[in-house]
Formats: structure tokens, C-alpha cells, sequence
């Protein structure tokens, strides 16, 4: 069924992780504006996978510029952010609420929206690879088709944002959280070195 191959596709697709979901875990564990911010990561990748449906995959596919603005500027901000969770690492705190100020809302919503729209690859992936095989599937099996990938996409970002609170009790000390910090500038790094390789 057109149905199952997209939620399963897509779900092969963003398990792994990325600087996306390394930055919801954060979130999640932090208990900061996780509604706000799986909500964030779940509607663009609707709105993606259907451009892609709609044909915006074929329009990338001939305009190679907007890929390689996005591989520039996604690269800078990676580089940037692993900076700022190398510091972090280098003065780590706990989940305990009193021990941090929350960011705010304005911060995290723009953070959230850099992470996906700034990444070259997720046009690769939702728009191009996923648009391509949804309508591979012909007129009436495409839409189910995304519809399966698109439940794939929520039902991944609400698990990784809220189920991640399961790990609190290892959070609560400082050198999980610098264990985790260290992690994500090295994943931060290595992304952003991988995507300016020719």
C-alpha cells in the first residue's frame, strides 16, 4: 500500500541522527518549548513532502544554485552551533529547572527553523526523493503515499521531543549533559564538513 511505503520510507529516511534531531532531543530533554518545536519539524516536513508531490522537486532537480546557496549557509550555521554546545561542554549544567535560565521562545523557534530549512539535505530528502517516489505511485497512490510519510514525520518528531523526558533521571547529572553537548559539536562539525565535501 501506497500508505505504509511512505510512513515507512520516511521513517528510514529521518531516524537517523542528525543535527535536526539532536537538537528536538535537546529540547526535549530540557522540557523547553517542545510542543512549539515538533510542531515546527512536522508541518515543514508536510509542507516539503507535498512541494515535492506537487512538482517543487522536479523545479530543484533543474536549479542546482538553491542547493548550493542552501549547502553554504547550512554548513556556516552547523559550524556556528557546534561552537555554541562545544561551550556548553565546557561548563555543563543539569535538567534540573533551577539550574538554568530557559531560553526563550523567539530563540528556540528560529533555531528550530534554521535546523530545517537551512539543511540542503532535507530538500534532498522530502522534496526530491520522497516527491519522486510518491508520484511514482500515479495519480490516486501519490497522496497516500505522502500521507504516510507525513504521519511518519509526526509520529517520529512527538516521540523523539516527548518520550525523550524518559532520560531525565541520567540528565540530572552535569556530566551527561556534557557528554551530550561534546556529542552534538562533534555531530555539528562533522555535518557541516560532510555537506561542503565536493
Amino acid at each position: 500500500m501506497p500508505l505504509l511505503a511512505g510512513f515507512a520510507t520516511t521513517l528510514t529516511l529521518i531516524v537517523a541522527i542528525g543535527a535536526q534531531n539532536a537538537f528536538v532531543l535537546r529540547q526535549g530533554l530540557r522540557r523547553e518549548h517542545v510542543l512549539s518545536v515538533v510542531l515546527i519539524c512536522s508541518l515543514s516536513d508536510a509542507l516539503l513532502i507535498s512541494s515535492g508531490i506537487a512538482g517543487l522537486g522536479a523545479l530543484f532537480g533543474r536549479s542546482p544554485l538553491a542547493l548550493e546557496i542552501a549547502k553554504y549557509t547550512g554548513a556556516a550555521f552547523l559550524y556556528a552551533y557546534a561552537v555554541v554546545a562545544a561551550r556548553r561542554a565546557l561548563r555543563p549544567g543539569s535538567i534540573n529547572q533551577a539550574d538554568h535560565t530557559p531560553a526563550a521562545l523567539r530563540s528556540v523557534l528560529l533555531t528550530t527553523l534554521a535546523f530545517t530549512y537551512l539543511n540542503p539535505h532535507v530538500y534532498l530528502d522530502t522534496v526530491i526523493l520522497l516527491g519522486s517516489l510518491a508520484n511514482q505511485r500515479g495519480t490516486d497512490g501519490r497522496w497516500f503515499y505522502g500521507l504516510g510519510a507525513v504521519t511518519a514525520s509526526f509520529t517520529w518528531f512527538f516521540s523523539l521531543g516527548f518520550f525523550s523526558r524518559k532520560l531525565s533521571p541520567v540528565f540530572a547529572r552535569p556530566r551527561a549533559w556534557q557528554y551530550l553537548d561534546t556529542a552534538i559539536a562533534l555531530l555539528m562539525t562533522s555535518l557541516a564538513t560532510w555537506m561542503l565535501l565536493p
